[in-house]
């Protein structure tokens, strides 16, 4: 259950979010997300949820456990189709103007245009260069130059050619975990994706591994539109050019980082980045 604290007049936000350059307004959306509902058999998780993810820019999901983030996250792939009896009840949601959802959508086809991180990294039980080729030679790729090439271009846009440059065909489990989940970037960049989705990517990383994919991540934004789900409302902030809050399955408020931390318009956003949620 929320509980709500007394609220204060006028409640200092917990950090300073970073400044950031507001989406182009002119920008067609990538994601276009009307009046979706979701479900889980008859248990509905998402009510009424309209958004807009912008080009070239990150969008942050925040908000507590359970409130349907990463279910949204997920739909952009259509990755709930794995679950039994998980369907969107109503609404749509198109991708560059097209209805993910639509009969004669390919879905292996979508789910290379929407490239996907999870939380936990998930290296394959391969050689670093087979992991990053891997979703090339299912593609059908066979040119080896063209491989070797894409392979190289994805680590690098990863920032991790550096690093693994000279032990290509050593196992990916011999990589710190940092390293894995910028290798598993590496692997979904590879197949030239229009977007990437990431959710929790550091969750599970230190500091250090932590920072360097938040600067990865600030760097992949001006190649691709990046959706980010995180529980750290201080890496939305550092990271994100737009945030959306979701609560018990409902977008309460999305904007501009800066002024969404800064100066919320709901009594619930306001609540919850000032900590009187509990």
């Amino acid at each position: 259950m929320v509980v709500m604290e007394k609220e204060a007049e006028h409640p200092a936000p917990p950090f300073e979010p970073q400044k950031v350059a507001e989406p182009q307004p002119q920008e067609k959306a990538m994601i276009t997300i009307s009046d979706v509902d979701f479900s889980y058999g008859a248990h509905q998780v998402l009510h009424d949820v309209n958004l807009e993810i912008p080009p070239r820019a990150v969008t942050a999901f925040i908000g507590p456990s359970g409130c349907g983030k990463t279910t949204l996250l997920r739909c952009f792939n259509r990755m709930n189709d794995l679950i039994d009896g998980a369907h969107i009840s109503a609404g749509h949601i198109e991708l560059e103007g097209h209805d993910i959802n639509a009969p004669d959508i390919d879905v292996v086809e979508l789910r290379r245009r929407v490239g996907m991180v999870f939380q936990k990294s998930n290296p394959f039980p391969k050689s670093i260069y087979e992991n990053v080729a891997y979703g090339l030679r299912v593609l059908g790729a066979t040119k080896k130059s063209r491989i070797n090439e894409a392979v190289e271009k994805s680590l690098r846009a990863a920032a991790l050619w550096g690093e693994v440059k000279d032990r290509l065909d050593s196992s990916a489990y011999g990589l710190s975990g940092g390293q894995q989940q910028r290798l598993c970037i590496a692997r979904a960049l590879a197949i030239e994706p229009k977007i990437i989705l990431m959710d929790e990517p550091a969750s599970a990383l230190d500091p250090i591994s932590t920072f360097e994919i938040e600067d990865l991540i600030r760097e992949l934004r001006n190649s691709y539109p990046v959706v980010i789900v995180t529980h750290n409302m201080q890496q939305a902030a550092r990271v994100a050019e737009k945030t959306a809050f979701f609560l018990q399955g409902r977008l309460i408020e999305e904007g501009e980082t800066g002024k969404f931390f800064s100066r919320p318009k709901k009594k619930e956003t306001e609540d919850y980045i000032s900590g009187r949620f509990s």
